[in-house]
């Protein structure tokens, strides 16, 4: 994919993301046209410094401190606030209300999803929402 203006600011938040939040390890991700894929490792900080796993497959009512839910909402805030900027718009809607997740359980399972993050772009010409999908 070549990204955008856009796409570069959902790009460098990403990165960010991680840097102001401890506990987020970041793996494979891609953007594409109308989305984003990644992984994102959610651990918790102990008082000695070390990692333990944090995250779970309930989605919580409200969003906790160090979550998964917590993460999405200041990811999504930054790229929002950052592009409606950019584009003169405040206060317009960037990303759509939620988002898919999925607990990662084993080492194939992490394996599966990094391919189809990776081979997402090859799929975007089939897309139905690609404006330029050839049918």
């Amino acid at each position: 994919m070549n990204l955008s203006e856009l796409g570069r600011i959902v790009e460098e938040e990403w990165f960010i993301s991680a840097e102001i939040r401890p506990e987020i390890q970041q793996d494979a991700f891609v953007i594409m046209p109308n989305h984003i894929h990644g992984i994102a490792v959610i651990t918790d900080i102990n008082c000695d410094g070390a990692m333990k796993e944090r995250a779970h497959g309930r989605a919580p009512l409200r969003r906790v401190p160090r979550s998964l839910g917590s993460f999405v909402a200041g990811f999504k805030g930054a790229t929002t606030r950052r592009i409606n900027v950019l584009r003169k718009t405040p206060g317009a809607s960037v990303w759509q209300r939620n988002y898919y997740e999925h607990v990662i359980r084993n080492e194939k399972d992490l394996n599966e999803i990094r391919e189809y993050i990776q081979n997402n772009p090859l799929q975007w010409a089939l897309d139905e929402e690609n404006p330029d999908r050839k049918l």
